[in-house]
């Protein structure tokens, strides 16, 4: 599964980077299917930071987004959200 990981008006860290694509990476667990991830972190004002992904799977993209006072926590609650998607999806096929 390709993941990109992309910063918005910032600069992406290598630690950032590692922990979305670690994050990422569990949801191929729950489904094998995945063909390709893109995140993007950014910064909308000096406490918001806002974490988005968009998940390609066959025949339909999932999307979550979260903000939080910390990016890494944005990050955690956007894919807590993108879980639950893919749960879903993942029963709908069976």
């Amino acid at each position: 599964m390709q993941i990109q990981v992309t910063g918005h008006q910032m600069e992406v860290t290598p630690a950032l980077r590692d922990y979305a694509v670690g994050k990422v990476e569990k949801l191929a667990r729950v489904f094998e299917q995945n063909t390709g991830a893109h995140v993007i972190l950014s910064v909308d004002a000096k406490l918001a930071h806002k974490a988005e992904c968009q998940l390609n799977v066959p025949g339909k993209q999932l999307y979550a987004d979260a903000e939080a006072e910390d990016l890494y926590a944005a990050i955690d609650a956007m894919i807590d959200r993108l879980n639950m998607q893919v749960r879903k999806f993942k029963s709908k096929l069976t």
